[in-house]
């Protein structure tokens, strides 16, 4: 099943069934041009992996680490589909990132690897923006990862059964691929990120593990149409404005 999260005509959210160009919820059918989709979930945080495939480590002269690299992205980073994404004005490189994200669907803390998908309430996908000119200069990332609407997301959750363990994810530029690649060449799966997660933290609905990126990433310019697919899910798309 393919759920939807949209604002419909009348300003009201709601969480409908997704039919490709239509939404649908309560009786009602929607075409995509009468209502604003959103993110697929409000999270309260999302954790990001850093390094989890070989290829992207490699492109940027690093190694996987011996344990998941995480960071967070606050909910202030949440963009959606069909949204004109506004990125950092006067920075050189600010790169994309195609990432399946895995959405939280009940609390977890301290599950193990293989409880953790009786947690997962499905797969979206997720543009992990990424501005390199101050990424480089800082530890926290901060400036880096965490500035408005640096996680475009969506444009629907597709339930654990509709993505094969090694679904394909590709991204776009101008309709040019830029990354393909794999869920089965994560260096590590979504049972060991939420197993070492909530070793540490509690996931709450709706947040969401971005599980990293594959090779290819690279920079956006002002006008850029962004398509990130991953296989099972559908295509999220957005625009790049840069002042």
């Amino acid at each position: 099943m393919h759920t939807v999260r949209f604002r419909d005509p009348a300003g009201s959210i709601r969480q409908g069934e997704w039919h490709g160009e239509e939404v649908s919820f309560g009786g009602e059918t929607y075409d995509l041009e009468e209502v604003d989709v959103l993110p697929p979930s409000d999270p309260d945080k999302i954790v990001c992996i850093g390094r989890n495939y070989a290829d992207h480590a490699a492109e940027m002269d690093n190694e996987i680490p011996d344990r998941p690299l995480l960071f967070l992205k606050p909910p202030n980073t949440l963009a959606g589909h069909g949204d004109t994404v506004t990125l950092p004005a006067g920075k050189d490189q600010i790169d994309h990132e195609a990432e399946i994200a895995v959405v939280i669907g009940k609390q977890a803390r301290n599950v193990d690897a293989a409880d953790t998908m009786d947690y997962v309430a499905g797969f979206t996908c997720l543009n992990d923006l990424s501005n390199r000119d101050d990424q480089r200069k800082e530890k926290n990332w901060v400036r880096g990862k965490a500035f408005d609407n640096a996680a475009p997301m969506g444009p629907v959750l597709a339930s654990p059964d509709e993505v094969p363990d090694d679904a394909d994810i590709e991204l776009r530029v101008n309709g040019e691929t830029k990354q393909s690649s794999s869920r089965d060449h994560l260096a590590f799966p979504v049972p060991e990120l939420i197993e070492e997660i909530t070793t540490y933290l509690t996931l709450e609905p709706g947040d969401v593990i971005a599980t990293g990126t594959p090779a290819g990433v690279g920079p956006l310019s002002d006008g850029d149409t962004v398509e990130v697919e991953v296989e099972g899910v559908g295509v999220l798309e957005h625009d790049v404005r840069i002042p």
